[in-house]
């Protein structure tokens, strides 16, 4: 599924069935701060993808730093489950959204093999599995002139019933979003800049191998874990960061790679405090809690996507384009969906509301045919709270003012401070954290 033309294929970003090394232009390396003879430090908060590729590359360019992050985890949003399946499965970030990007060049540079996406869709729609809709509604959410509103109000502006209602759920999830709260223009708008390519591609391994494999082992020495930062503060001569249990780093900079939800919270304390047209800005900008369910079976009676789950909106065979005989489909909650699993007792009792949905759209198959489940909730995760950013409506320019640095010390990166089209994605993540990079170097010239 092409994140631009998300609407009128799926809101499940699906696998093809064709497995081949990426063969694009060569990833090449930047002397980003030749010329610069520069002793000083720079901290990084947040050990996700901004924050891991923020490193590498100043470790590329022999610049000292350090990475904070809270949780006993280096990844972020990024994660990895293995041994629930003969193959492995991505907790979090999956796909690559396109080859052009510095995700693309990179995993170009390092020969790693992705599947293209290539599948089709199913609808769970008026309890009965189709594979089109009477009216082509992902359609009407695509274009130029439309309205800021939610999803939900927009697809009742156009006369949808609630036979629609889960399919609508299911587009505004692809988001990380609930429908109630997701902007129809907004979402259009920012994508109007996307530029890394027109196809979804998964990976051979997992997204996370590729960091694990070639950048954590590089930059290990200087992450340091279970270290929440409560304090920055900043002034003309540095930065000095606290965390929780009361230790301190100093530098001379500092790139804040947290996601938006605990910028939102105001977890992080800022002295002197942040401008406040950045505190609302943070506000603007939505996330919504997120999970993935993985349901192993032992047989594949299920579709490779399918959209309009009433629990959940979005399901995606895991098995296609992975080399492994087991059977797993995953579950893709966002929003309301998610909320409501999330307040549930256990992970059990998620596990049999997904069922018992399969259930009814397979006359009893998924109950018959299930082995194990296991539940990643990215909610209830302390250090990220959510899945990934999206536009609410009325967001306006918050993303661009969000990311902009303070007083030349402070950096913003992260998915949710891309102003280039490339939110919600890892590989714009890394663009956020390779021009902080970039940022702190102008200032040395």
């Amino acid at each position: 599924m092409n994140r631009k033309e998300f609407l009128q294929k799926s809101a499940v970003a699906s696998l093809g069935l064709f497995s081949l090394p990426f063969m694009g232009a060569s990833c090449q390396k930047e002397n980003i701060f030749e010329g610069i003879e520069f002793k000083g430090k720079v901290l990084i908060i947040g050990a996700g993808a901004a924050g891991l590729y923020a490193g590498y590359l100043l470790h590329k360019n022999n610049v000292d730093f350090q990475i904070i992050e809270a949780s006993g985890e280096i990844g972020g949003r990024m994660g990895k489950l293995e041994s629930f399946a003969d193959f492995p499965l991505d907790t979090g970030a999956q796909w690559l959204h396109g080859k052009k990007s510095v995700f693309g060049n990179f995993i170009n540079d390092k020969n790693v093999t992705i599947t293209k996406d290539n599948s089709d869709t199913s609808y769970w729609f008026k309890n009965e599995l189709v594979n089109s809709l009477p009216k082509n509604i992902e359609s009407e959410f695509e274009g130029n002139n439309l309205p800021d509103i939610s999803f939900e109000n927009y697809a009742k502006e156009l006369g949808y019933d609630d036979a629609y209602k889960n399919i609508v759920e299911g587009l505004a999830g692809d988001f990380g979003a609930d429908a109630s709260r997701l902007s129809v223009y907004w979402s259009n708008k920012e994508f109007e800049n996307w530029s890394s390519g027109d196809a979804d591609y998964k990976f051979q391994k997992t997204l996370f191998d590729v960091f694990n494999d070639f950048i954590i082992p590089e930059i290990s020495a200087k992450i340091i874990v279970n270290s929440p930062i409560n304090l920055v503060s900043y002034n003309d001569n540095g930065v000095l960061i606290s965390d929780t249990s009361g230790k301190q780093f100093t530098g001379d900079y500092a790139i804040i790679t947290v996601p938006i939800t605990i910028l939102k919270e105001n977890y992080i304390k800022f002295s002197p405090e942040l401008p406040l047209v950045k505190l609302v800005s943070f506000k603007k900008i939505g996330m919504d809690a997120g999970m993935k369910v993985f349901l192993k079976f032992t047989q594949s009676f299920y579709h490779e996507n399918i959209l309009g789950g009433k629990f959940c909106a979005a399901y995606a065979d895991e098995k296609v384009g992975k080399k492994g005989n087991d059977h797993v489909l995953m579950a893709f909650i966002m929003g309301k969906q998610a909320e409501y699993l999330s307040s549930l007792s256990s992970d059990n009792e998620i596990i049999s509301i997904l069922l018992a949905e399969l259930d009814d759209m397979y006359n009893g198959k998924a109950s018959k045919y299930f082995v194990k489940g296991y539940v990643k909730d990215w909610y209830k995760a302390p250090f990220i709270k959510g899945a990934y950013s999206y536009s609410t409506v009325n967001i306006g320019n918050a993303r661009a003012v969000s990311a902009e640095s303070v007083s030349n010390k402070l950096f913003f990166a992260g998915e949710a401070m891309n102003t280039n089209g490339h939110s919600q994605t890892v590989h714009g993540a890394m663009e956020t954290g390779e021009k902080s990079v970039k940022a702190i170097a102008q200032l040395l010239k």
